[in-house]
C-alpha cells in the first residue's frame, strides 16, 4: 500500500483553513449580535452590525451545505 502524502497534506492543509474560516465567520456574526445588545442598551441603532451578522451567519450555512452538498453528491 503507498500513501500519497502531498495529497494527505492538501487535504489537511484545506481542512484547516476552512474550520478556522467558519469558525471566524460565526464568531463575528456573534460579535455582531452582541453589538446589537450594547447599542440598544445605549439607546442607538446597531442595524450595520445586524445585517453583518446575518451575512455571516448566512455565510456560515451556505458553506455547510455545500460540505453537505459535496458529500451525498
Amino acid at each position: 500500500m503507498k500513501i500519497d502524502w502531498a495529497a494527505l497534506g492538501s487535504v489537511f492543509g484545506v481542512s484547516l483553513i476552512a474550520t478556522v474560516a467558519l469558525v471566524g465567520l460565526f464568531t463575528l456574526g456573534i460579535v455582531g449580535l452582541s453589538k446589537r445588545e450594547s447599542a440598544t442598551a445605549q439607546g442607538g441603532s446597531a442595524a450595520l452590525a445586524v445585517t453583518g451578522a446575518y451575512a455571516c451567519f448566512a455565510a456560515c450555512a451556505a458553506a455547510v451545505a455545500y460540505g453537505i452538498y459535496l458529500i451525498i453528491i
